[in-house]
């Protein structure tokens, strides 16, 4: 479990101090000094950190604000750039621009010294590293930000490849996503363009995700449950967990021997039927989706191996995502309506997959989506790529600030990289066709009778709960406005306006009735010829009538300034 604190000021968490130094000095380098001027840390901030030199600027400010954002991320190093990574296919939460910079991102990491692995793996497991293994390569053949692989062997022959976490990267990690939650709170508050993206979100979900994936145990759990579900699947291999010698920072995986799916010439030289290949692994990944609702959610090329008879084998199960039923048949209903081009329904049906904090402008949302559906769907179905179709669809969200729950993005994400690797191998592959069956199936399964019994049971369940708990609710209710414990407000929205407006009217009145008063009362004392005089006239009637005059021009510039006289 990551320890991740709010921040109030860094001074009163010295971890934070040396990297919260090193963050602002990046930040500068590659001028967003205007950045932490418009975050007002100054306040948070201790003096030493404040002396960094807002001069230090590199010529980096000549390069878009996009591409030195990418350039600052990378020198910030692991957290940020997989920070970045998932930006980077998130188009309900960054700009365009700003996604394909950050797209380019690469997990640049040198391994760690092998002290450090026979540390680790020893501390965790228990035993030498001669007791526990026959060997063990010194060299990794993997190294990633946040651990690297090792060959080895188990006593019982059994060739492994054993994962290692970094030391201290769990303790780097927290200290980033504080100072990063700090800096997204700060966002939140003072940059309203920012803002609209809700980064205190962003930084949350992404903790969430860091947290799954440096706990080993979880993948090792992913990885038997892929196990189990695909347990009578031919065309599809998923490596076994060796349990005894994997822990929270060690895993111990069985080693596969595959080629990966992106090495095209290997494949075809190995006599392997590419078609074949797509066409099971798209399988694969649709029956994870519609079937199951648990599905890998990292596969990228590099993840995907194909074994001899073309079967394929999944590797790195640190990211997974779940979707339950309800979504994953309303996801359907969505893109059914899209492919049919029923814009209302499609609108609907996008309302209910996504939230928002203030209310989207429904009939615009509908011509959108209309529109949409014109510049998107005027081709042969198997000539639209669903891959590109959902990411149009994410920028449509995004206009209209609907956010994407993070589970469902990440199903999204899925399915359009799995598109983008089954047109690699054989670009005549039809996601749509493939996906029709799946979609037919978890259409008609609403219709299901033992479906609609359980539909029924459920919702009897829930009104007999409801009918026994409602008079319980309304006697505890009652009995907390006797003690005065529990209070009513009404608040009457608009009668503010209505309130002013009345003052508005009667001050008017008043005034005029005051300027009416002076200028009788002025007339009187000039009949009166009241001393003094000045030429035959009352000097105090000559005041009071001027300042009638004067209130009387005050008046009607007043009316004016409004537009309604």
């Amino acid at each position: 479990m990551l320890s991740i604190r709010k921040i109030g000021v860094v001074g009163r968490t010295y971890r934070n101090l040396a990297r919260y130094r090193q963050i602002l000095a990046i930040l500068f380098k590659y001028g967003f000094g205007d950045l932490i001027d418009l975050l007002k840390i100054e306040q948070y901030i201790e003096v030493g950190l404040q002396l960094i030199s807002k001069n230090r600027r590199d010529v980096s400010e000549k390069l878009s604000r996009a591409k030195r954002i990418r350039m600052a991320i990378e020198e910030l190093g692991p957290t940020y750039i997989k920070l970045g990574q998932i930006l980077s296919s998130r188009p309900d939460f960054i700009p365009d621009d700003f996604r394909r910079e950050l797209s380019k991102l690469q997990d640049r990491v040198p391994p760690f010294s092998f002290s450090d692995v026979i540390k680790i793996v020893e501390t965790e497991i228990g035993g030498s590293l001669e007791a526990r293994f026959d060997f063990f390569d010194e060299q990794p053949f993997a190294s990633a930000s946040i651990g690297q692989v090792h060959r080895a062997g188990l006593p019982d022959g059994e060739v492994v490849a054993v994962k290692v976490q970094r030391p201290g990267i769990k303790r780097i990690i927290e200290v980033d996503l504080e100072i990063m939650l700090h800096l997204a709170t700060l966002m939140e508050r003072n940059i309203k363009e920012i803002a609209l993206y809700k980064p205190v979100k962003i930084v949350e979900e992404f903790a969430r995700t860091l947290e799954r994936e440096i706990d080993y145990k979880i993948e090792a759990t992913s990885m038997e449950r892929f196990a189990r579900d695909f347990l009578d699947d031919p065309t599809v291999y998923i490596p076994k967990v060796f349990r005894d010698t994997t822990t929270e920072r060690v895993l111990t995986m069985e080693l596969v021997d595959g080629i990966k799916v992106s090495e095209i010439e290997k494949l075809e030289a190995a006599g392997l039927d590419r078609k074949k290949i797509t066409a099971s692994g798209a399988d694969f990944y649709l029956k994870q989706v519609f079937n199951y609702g648990f599905f890998h959610a990292d596969p990228h090329p590099g993840n995907i191996f194909v074994l001899p008879d073309n079967v394929i084998c999944l590797l790195d199960f640190g990211m997974t995502g779940s979707v339950d039923r309800q979504t994953r048949e309303e996801f359907v209903d969505l893109i059914d309506s899209v492919i049919h081009q029923h814009e209302s329904r499609a609108t609907q049906v996008l309302l209910k997959l996504t939230y928002w904090d203030d209310e989207p402008d429904i009939r615009m949302l509908e011509k959108d989506v209309a529109d949409f559906m014109g510049q998107h769907l005027y081709k042969p179905l198997k000539d639209i790529e669903i891959g590109k179709l959902l990411n149009r669809l994410l920028e449509l969200s995004s206009r209209h600030r609907l956010m994407i729950p993070p589970d469902l993005f990440l199903m999204m994400k899925t399915l359009t990289v799995i598109e983008g690797v089954a047109l690699m191998l054989d670009p005549d592959f039809d996601m749509i066709a493939k996906s029709e069956p799946f979609i037919k199936r978890v259409k008609l399964a609403k219709f299901y009778p033992d479906r609609i019994a359980g539909d029924l049971i459920k919702l009897g369940s829930e009104m007999l709960q409801f009918v026994q708990q409602f008079p319980k609710d309304m006697l505890e209710i009652t009995r907390l406005i006797r003690q005065q414990k529990l209070s009513f407000k009404t608040e009457n929205k608009g009668l503010e306006a209505m309130l002013a407006t009345h003052d508005q009217i009667s001050n008017r009145l008043s005034f005029s009735v005051i300027i009416a008063a002076l200028i009788i009362g002025s007339a009187l004392i000039v009949i009166s010829e009241i001393p003094p005089l000045f030429y035959g006239i009352s000097l105090i009637g000559i005041i009071l009538f001027s300042a009638a005059a004067i209130m009387a021009i005050w008046l009607l510039i007043a009316i004016l300034r409004k537009g309604r006289l």
